[in-house]
Order: C-alpha cells, then sequence, then structure tokens
C-alpha cells in the first residue's frame, strides 16, 4: 500500500505542535556536536552607519529572505516572511538524490550595535532552531555585521548541530555517510551566493528584489 505524503502546506501548519528536537538551553559542546563558524566579506562602505541601499542593507535583506540559501541543497517552501520569533518554516533538504521536509522554527532576531573586541558593530541577523522529526539538531545563527569604524562588511553563519534521531536505517546511513559533507557544501556555496548576490545588487540597484520560493 503506498502512503501518500501530505502537502507542504498542511506539513506547516502542523509544525505548530511539534516541539524542539534538543533544549535550546543545554550546552551544545563535546562528542557529537559540530561547531561551525564561517564569514564571507561583502564590499566594503564609508566608516559609520550602514549606506542607505549599501552593502550592509542589501546584505540584511537577502539575510531576512533567505536568499543566500543554494536551492539545490536547501530551500524554504512553507513559512515565508520576514523573520519573527516563533515563526514556523518548512524547509526543503536535498541530499543523496532524496529530498526531506525539514521543520524549524525562528528563535532569535537581531538588531542591535555591539561591541566585538572593543570595535563597534552594527548586526541584524535571525536564527533557527530544528523541531522533532528533523534530521539534525541544532540550530543555525544568520547574520550581516558592519564595522563602523572601518566600514568592513560581513555574512557569517555560526551553526551548533549533531546529528537528530533518525528511524529509517538507509536514511540513518545515508544522512551519517553524505550529511556532514552535504552541510559544510551549504555554508560554501551560501558564501559565495552571498557575495555574488550583494555585489550584483549594488552593480544593478533597480534590479527586483530576491526572495525565496515559500
Amino acid at each position: 500500500m503506498r502512503h501518500s505524503v501530505p502537502a507542504p502546506h498542511r506539513l506547516h501548519a502542523d509544525l505548530r505542535h511539534r516541539p524542539p528536537n534538543f533544549d535550546p538551553d543545554e550546552p551544545r559542546t563535546g562528542r557529537g556536536w559540530h561547531v561551525d563558524d564561517v564569514r564571507r566579506a561583502l564590499p566594503p562602505e564609508p566608516p559609520g552607519p550602514p549606506v542607505p541601499g549599501g552593502s550592509w542593507e542589501t546584505g540584511r535583506r537577502l539575510v531576512r529572505d533567505y536568499a543566500y540559501a543554494d536551492p539545490a541543497i536547501i530551500r524554504r517552501v512553507q513559512g515565508a516572511g520576514p523573520p519573527e520569533p516563533g515563526r514556523d518554516m518548512l524547509l526543503e533538504g536535498r541530499f543523496c538524490g532524496l529530498r526531506f521536509h525539514l521543520a524549524v522554527r525562528v528563535g532569535d532576531v537581531a538588531d542591535r550595535v555591539e561591541e566585538i573586541g572593543g570595535r563597534p558593530v552594527r548586526v541584524w541577523g535571525w536564527n533557527y532552531r530544528t523541531l522533532q522529526g528533523h534530521l539534525e539538531r541544532g540550530q543555525m545563527d544568520q547574520e550581516v555585521r558592519k564595522w563602523l569604524d572601518t566600514g568592513e562588511v560581513e555574512f557569517r553563519i555560526r551553526a551548533v548541530s549533531r546529528r537528530g534521531r533518525i528511524p529509517n536505517p538507509v536514511v540513518r546511513l545515508g544522512f551519517m555517510l553524505f550529511g556532514r559533507r552535504t552541510q559544510l557544501k551549504f555554508y560554501r556555496r551560501a558564501c559565495r551566493r552571498m557575495e555574488r548576490m550583494t555585489a550584483a545588487a549594488l552593480a544593478d540597484p533597480g534590479r527586483a528584489p530576491v526572495r525565496d520560493a515559500g
């Protein structure tokens, strides 16, 4: 007997009943946990607050819209819109020629000026946390930052993750063999796409905003 897969909008509606598949307050270090921190320089601006329509504001839009994610690896299929704490998102991940629905929930949204190494930095970003049924457990933060003293602009992804509970033995084996490789590929491509899309938007300010499907 064939089992039909619920439509994405039904899966998305069901996410409000799903809890996180990890404790956000527990220490996420030690055996089994991967801690990744990847960064990519974006076109710089003059020192001082972000320039209207400049590199930082463009990067913020791309981060807000999850536009930097390579749809060949992962894309948002439900839950579009500005990130807000508690908003559920349904992602579609691809690896080993298969597709998987991945449930996440927005945790925090950052919009602040902070000091990093004694230097003032303008930060905008957000994170999401994995829900029950996800192939992984953990949290990913994505943000765009501008050092106000020099004008340097940077895209950053910080992720803490480990393999989730995967009942299907074939999928579990596939994830053990290829999951980490795909994860690192996602980070690399995200950085390259972010750099390329930011530069393209600055070169053609009249270009329509990039939005993901979802």
